[in-house]
């Protein structure tokens, strides 16, 4: 018969209990050990245990098991556990992944701006990243071309307590986009862009139901192209249409483009 072997363990050597979470589709949390972090996408019962997989903003998926304190939830040490079929709604979320504040007020809008270039850009950004937008109030406002930036940003008058971002299409090494961002670039202005011709391509191509963004031969209108290779009726208002309504989440949206867009809005936040 086994003899009963009392813990002798100090009472400030022992870990705490963490609190147990059930591990809700789209719950943001950081693995432990790792630090990756991500959504939870599903849990599975394994022979090793429950695991669950997570799915970070980029698009990459990791598996990790469900141990106790092998997360964090917005700093804190949890126990990830599978929720019951009965359980509480799952946190809300913003189309940006960020968690949503119910009843949040927008804030009064600062002093600093991000400029895109088009309105399907503005209309994106917004589709996005408007909840965190109006929570930090951060404006976006539309260039229609970056031909006069640096006479706007001149009018503008950047500084530390009134910064400007700024997000570029197709800004690449020895492109025009790319000589003008250099003009523009200082302590209180950053320029930051996306390699795609238009904005539209950013948008994953399996979200709007098709293979690839087709490639346009120079010469021709880019998305007056893209409708006639993809045989749309050539109406580019109604194509964005349709290219915009397939975006539900950032999980619709290339890597490329979201971390830009995030960086815009970081530096435009900044504390002075």
């Amino acid at each position: 018969m086994r003899s009963y072997q009392p813990d002798l363990t100090p009472p400030w050597k022992k870990s705490a209990p963490a609190p147990e979470v059930p591990a809700e589709t789209d719950l943001v949390v950081e693995e432990a050990v790792t630090g990756f972090c991500g959504a939870v996408i599903r849990c599975e019962k394994t022979a090793e245990g429950p695991t669950v997989t997570l799915e970070d903003r980029f698009g990459k998926h990791r598996v990790f098991p469900m141990v106790p304190r092998g997360f964090l939830l917005e700093g804190r040490v949890v126990t990830l556990v599978r929720p019951s079929a009965g359980g509480p709604l799952r946190p809300t979320r913003t189309a940006s992944g960020s968690v949503a504040v119910p009843g949040a007020r927008a804030r009064v809008a600062r002093a600093g701006r991000i400029y895109v270039e088009g309105r399907h850009d503005a209309e994106l950004v917004e589709r996005v990243w408007g909840d965190d937008l109006r929570i930090e109030g951060v404006v976006v406002e539309y260039l229609e071309g970056i031909d006069d930036l640096p006479a706007i940003v001149r009018e503008f008058g950047p500084a530390p307590d009134a910064r400007l971002g700024v997000l570029v299409d197709h800004l690449v090494p020895g492109s025009k986009e790319s000589r003008i961002a250099a003009q523009v670039s200082g302590d209180s202005v950053l320029v930051v862009g996306h390699p795609y011709i238009d904005v539209w391509e950013a948008v994953k191509p399996a979200s709007v139901g098709i293979a690839g963004w087709p490639v346009v031969p120079r010469g021709q209108d880019w998305k007056t192209g893209v409708c006639r290779a993809l045989g749309w009726p050539e109406n580019t208002g109604a194509a964005w249409q349709r290219i915009l309504s397939s975006v539900r989440s950032y999980r619709d949206l290339q890597p490329e483009l979201l971390g830009r867009v995030e960086e815009l809005i970081d530096f435009v936040t900044l504390p002075d």
